[in-house]
């Protein structure tokens, strides 16, 4: 068997050698960033916060039906409190609660959340206060949200392209506002 060698498979795979090897070696190495990130503040004391919610019957948290916010910060960091507070009912309006197996029981649920100053940990706990409801077979609260959110976006887009298409019927005409240019050959 005779191998045939094809000569510009090997002009190509040289200049292609020679072109890539200078910019491969001359590629300086990763340098470490120049400013290390910021470390978040941590207060030096416990908080907690808790929220009574009605949950549906796919686990998803309704509404909150009341909720006791974070006090215990000095008169001159409150704002660990708030922000904090805002977390807590942030994520529970997200949350779901649900058995192990997936299934879900509809009721009124209490969720509390305890901030750890000594391991910057905070733990959440569900108990349950009762059961049964008749928000059974409402939406969830995020879900509404995002549907909200979906049909805030949709509206706005539409009136973004209808802003657009007025503002383009209501230009002249290009060859009304722009004069024939001379066509005069030298």
């Amino acid at each position: 068997m005779k191998i045939r060698f094809n000569g510009w498979a090997f002009t190509l795979a040289a200049s292609l050698a020679a072109t890539l090897a200078p910019g491969i070696a001359a590629t300086p190495a990763p340098q470490k960033a120049p400013h290390a990130l910021p470390t978040p503040y941590m207060p030096p004391y416990a908080m907690h916060t808790d929220f009574v919610v009605e949950v549906n019957n796919k686990g998803q948290i309704v509404r909150v039906k009341s909720g006791n916010s974070a006090k215990q910060c000095p008169k001159n960091q409150q704002q660990p409190c708030l922000t904090f507070n805002a977390q807590t009912y942030g994520n529970v309006l997200q949350m779901w609660i649900r058995h192990p197996d997936g299934t879900a029981e509809v009721g009124l649920y209490k969720v509390t959340y305890d901030y750890d100053p000594k391991t910057h940990n905070v733990h959440r706990g569900v108990d349950i206060i009762s059961r049964g409801g008749n928000w059974g077979d409402q939406i969830g609260a995020a879900t509404d949200m995002m549907d909200k959110a979906q049909a805030e976006a949709k509206a706005w887009a539409q009136k973004q392209q209808q802003d657009q298409q007025k503002q383009s019927n209501s230009l002249p005409d290009l060859n009304k506002i722009v004069a024939p240019s001379p066509t005069h050959r030298p």
